[in-house]
């Protein structure tokens, strides 16, 4: 039986569509640490171009599923507690630190922009989307903190976060994820700046609870 069994590929199928379903194995176990993802084969067994592969496995390479090793290629990394761990704490301290500032009125019109973007993707029912809007969201409240530098630095950060957030959101009820921002969103609005911190405290450490629990 090959661990990719049951993927399919369309033919209007991206490389991030294939890349979704890659990482999906990985996270299910058909893909065990350390295992090579060999373009060749994989393209050989789906019918796809292996250019479209390549692509794909680069994508998974941002994500933090895969690296490249010298004489071996594309090799998986399996997402660990301590990895999750370690990069939850780095998202939680940018942003709580940013909620603990007081919004100028044109980051406060951002910060609500970005929620009702994400309420309309949740209508959707796009996972994808969801997920963008929900980083977005929570890139505006990093803004708050008024560096650049912290801006770059979180944005590096949403391209691991992005494949940890897609598996948390294919759990998750559209209304569950509108009502956990809400109160992140009125806690800021309000002025509350410690309710603010607290809020979005409660919301990554839930976070990372439902991920070790996967794991």
């Amino acid at each position: 039986m090959s661990a990719l069994d049951g993927l399919e590929v369309r033919r209007t199928t991206t490389a991030q569509q294939l890349a979704d379903g890659l990482s999906e194995r990985i996270m299910a176990g058909a893909f065990g640490p350390g295992d090579r993802l060999r373009e060749s084969a994989i393209a050989a067994e789906l019918g796809v171009a292996r250019n479209t592969i390549r692509e794909a496995v680069r994508i998974l390479e941002l994500t933090g599923l895969v690296r490249y090793e010298v004489n071996r290629g594309a090799v998986v990394i399996a997402p660990t507690k301590e990895n999750v761990e370690a990069l939850y704490t780095a998202r939680e301290r940018l942003e709580t630190a940013a909620a603990a500032r007081t919004p100028s009125s044109k980051q406060l019109d951002a910060i609500t922009t970005a929620f009702d973007e994400l309420v309309k993707a949740t209508k959707t029912g796009d996972t994808g989307e969801i997920v963008d809007k929900d980083l977005v969201f929570h890139q505006r409240i990093v803004e708050l903190l008024d560096s650049s530098r912290l801006d770059e630095f979180f944005a590096g950060l949403t391209k691991e976060l992005r494949f940890y957030l897609t598996v948390l959101t294919k759990e998750e009820k559209p209304e569950e994820v509108v009502v956990e921002h809400q109160v992140i969103l009125d806690a800021i609005r309000s002025g509350d700046r410690d309710k603010a911190v607290a809020e979005i405290r409660n919301h990554i450490d839930a976070s990372v609870q439902r991920l070790e629990a996967m794991l």
